[in-house]
Formats: structure tokens, sequence, C-alpha cells
């Protein structure tokens, strides 16, 4: 444990580590690890696609202001997590308002492994490090964490609360720091940086001292809390990217450590995408740069064979928590979001912002009783599923396949009463109670029956087979 009274101290620029500079400009004499083969890779990723759906974590310093600053609201709308940021100011200035609010709860992890496990969710994936450079585990290479700050290691009592419950842990890690003096901001290709923090540089910055001193905070969450499920890195640009971050290095210092782990491809260039569709994410998915692709708010109008993603969301317009943002989804929505995504091959990853003592928003809370409640019943449909055949069905709702079977998730009940399907199958039941509905057939098609009214009004779903 380092020196407590001064937890805001900045990180000395003489660090002693492992990992040497070199690890920003030797990056592409390393192999990339992101190469295996169609077996091996399938082996690794098996029980994410099988997974579906995860919890979201946002939760530091920036979650004690709660989208105010010095008493007044920063905005309704948007990304909190960004505080230091969207207020401008230094590190020091941020801290010294932020860090007196950050009080965690003996039991917050508890209460989110409790949650998660409850909601149905096979993974949680949690911030160690945001953008503004506070880690929540307790490093050995700055003060400016949760060791120091708060005097515990946080990632170990996340880690061990989700373990408990049987879930898969995936660690959220920004290549950003607002923190660190040798952070190259002017290098870095119009990534965000708060208009004020260059004033706490004395010196000239060397950027190859941060990707050493990342490269080291990432080495201690790798070996220090046994194997890391998903590792989820935030964010490249185009002049910032890969090899700017000492990329291909950090990826073999993570596989190294948990081979079968899973990655995004954020540190390498993440393209921009057009938000009315984030489909242009999958189609220009690159293999050789992550396990997976990760759309950001906007479900992709389609899935892409053998790309595999992960629909990440907020349930207000806020990663992290908010006093101020009341934009909330509904559980219908995300429930149907859910389904939307499973349909099209791919995983939810669903945000929760706790408040800054760990609690999570009551809002958040029914959300998510919401949800657990539905897959308790349906989550046969959801689990181990795959992307619909179908290129249209007739009515509103979605539909998932496994083997021989496949669910049709019906939102509305089409006037007609019926549902007719060009398939082969012979049977159809109410995946909850697994009543059998009336079918027959009319040439190549299957027509099946409806209750009169639907026993789900937000998704009922059809076991065909």
């Amino acid at each position: 444990m380092k020196t407590k009274h001064i937890p805001l101290i900045l990180l000395c620029a003489g660090m002693a580590s492992e990992l040497h500079a070199e690890s920003a400009t030797n990056a592409d004499t390393v192999a990339n690890k992101f190469t295996e083969s169609e077996a091996d890779l399938n082996a690794r990723m098996s029980w994410w696609r099988g997974a579906r759906f995860g919890m979201f974590v946002h939760w530091g310093l920036y979650s004690g202001p709660a989208g105010n600053w010095k008493g007044k609201s920063v905005g309704t709308k948007g990304g909190m997590e960004w505080l230091q940021q969207r207020v401008g100011v230094d590190t020091y200035t941020y801290a010294s308002e932020a860090v007196p609010l950050f009080k965690p709860k003996a039991d917050f992890a508890a209460q989110w492994a409790k949650v998660a496990k409850q909601a149905g969710c096979k993974y949680v994936v949690f911030t160690t490090k945001h953008h503004d450079g506070f880690a929540l585990h307790d490093s050995k290479l700055t003060n400016y964490d949760a060791g120091d700050v708060v005097g515990r290691d946080l990632v170990k009592e996340i880690v061990g609360a989700l373990r408990k419950e049987d879930l898969k842990v995936g660690f959220y890690h920004s290549l950003i720091d607002w923190h660190h003096p040798q952070y190259d901001f002017t290098r870095s290709g119009g990534l965000p940086y708060p208009k004020n923090a260059p004033n706490v540089s004395l010196f000239p910055r060397d950027h190859s001292k941060y990707v050493e001193f990342l490269h080291g905070q990432v080495k201690e969450l790798a070996t220090n809390y046994g194997d890391v499920d998903i590792w989820w890195w935030d964010y490249s640009k185009p002049k910032a990217e890969g090899e700017f971050w000492g990329g291909d290095k950090l990826v073999e210092l993570v596989r190294t450590a948990n081979p079968k782990t899973i990655m995004n491809n954020r540190i390498y260039r993440t393209p921009h995408i057009d938000k009315n569709d984030s489909v242009g994410r999958l189609l220009k998915f690159d293999r050789t740069q992550g396990d997976f692709t990760t759309p950001e708010q906007t479900v992709p109008s389609r899935g892409v064979k053998g790309v595999d993603w992960e629909q990440c969301m907020t349930m207000n317009t806020t990663w992290g928590y908010s006093t101020n943002d009341h934009a909330w989804k509904s559980s219908e929505k995300l429930i149907r979001t859910l389904v939307d995504i499973a349909s099209k091959g791919g995983n939810f990853l669903l945000n929760v912002g706790p408040k800054a003592d760990g609690s999570i928003p009551e809002e958040s809370l029914k959300c998510m009783k919401d949800m657990g409640d539905w897959m308790k019943v349906n989550g046969e449909s959801i689990y181990d599923s795959s992307a619909s055949s179908f290129e249209k069905l007739p009515f509103k709702g979605r539909c998932t396949a496994k083997g021989d079977t496949f669910y049709l998730h019906v939102f509305e009940r089409p006037e007609s009463g019926v549902i007719k399907l060009s398939t082969p199958a012979k049977t159809a039941t109410l995946l909850a109670g697994g009543k059998a509905l009336e079918v027959k057939r009319e040439g190549d098609s299957l027509v099946i029956a409806l209750p009169k009214t639907l026993p789900d009004s937000v998704a009922t779903v059809i076991r065909v087979k």
C-alpha cells in the first residue's frame, strides 16, 4: 500500500515497470494475437456466443457529482462519466470535488452480482479505469486509485462477488487517461480531453512513458485477479490507434496471462458509423483487431454472418450516474431490444450506472427485475440461440433459432389471429406453460392459430419445431 496522505499526487515520470517504453515504438514487431484456427476461435468464443445477455457497469469518481458541478446541473442528457471533460477542469480541481463524494458501501459488489444474476445476465463488464484515470484497483503505479483514496481494492471485491454468483468477469479499461501527465493528448487525433487538463504538466510530455504506465496497470489487472473472461477496451481514433497504445504488445500481455480471454476491437481504429444504422460497424469488422465489435446505443438493422458483435446500451442517456437524466427506457423497450439483438446473432450489454456509494438506482433495479422475470420464463429462446433464417416475418416481432427449433417472439397479435410461415415445421407451443397451439398445413406453409389474447403483452414466445 502506498502513502495515504497524498492520494492525488501525479504519477512520477520515472516510475519502475517491467515493461519498457519501447512498447509504443516496436509494437509492429509483435505478432498480432487475433490469429488462430477457426476451431480454436469457436471453442474460446462458445460461452460468450451462448450468453447473449450481460450487464455493463460504469462507476467511478464521476458517480459522486452525478451530473452536477458545484451545485449546478451539467446537463440532462449525455455521458456524465465524461464530467471532467464536460466542465473542462484539470485533474486536481476535478478530484477535489469528486473524491470526497466517493464512499462505496461495504456490500455494493454483492448487490451488483445479485442484480445481474436475477436479471438473467451471464457476465458483467465493469470499469476498472475510465477516461478520468482513476483506477478501481489497488495499483502500485499511482496514488490515484481506490487503494489509496478509499483504502480498498474495489476490483477485488467486485470480482469476488461476481464469481460467487457464477458470473463471467469482464474488465473495461480506458486507453485514454486525463490524469496522467505523460499522456500526449496533442497526438491523440481528436480523442476527448478536458481543456484545462494540460495545465497540470510542468514538463514536455513523453507519451512512451504513458504507454509504459498503461501496460503496467493492465499487467496488474491481468495477473492479480485470476482469469479475466473479457477485456473491453475503450477507445481509439485514426491518429491514435494500435501502435499509439503499443497495441499488439498490450494484446500479447493480456493473452499471455489469460489465454482464453475475449477482447473487443477498440484498441484499434473504430470507424465512423452512421448512428441511424450501426450495421456499418459489423460490415467493417476486422478479425485481426479483436474477437468482437461493439455497436453503441443503436441496434444494427441486421446481423452479418461470421461477425461476433455486442450491442452496448444505456437505460437512460448516460453511462455514469446522473441525478438529472430521467429519460429512462421502459422494461418493454429493453426486453424487446434484447430479443431484437438475439434475433440478429448479437449479445446485449445493458448498462447500469451506480451512485457514488455503489448502490444501483431504483429505476435500473426495476428494469433489471422485469427483464429477469421475463428471462426466467423465456430464456430458452435467448440463451445459445442463433439468428433467424427468416428474411421477413408476417407479424410484429422477432425470431431466434436453435437447432431444428425456432422461437417466434410476438410483440403484437396480428388482426387475422394467425401466423403463416413457410416452413416444414409441424408443431407450435407457447413457451410459457407449454400449451400446444392449433396448427394446420397450407401447402409449404404452417398456419398457427394464436390465443385471443397474447399471454405476454411484451413478447409472447412460441416454440416451433
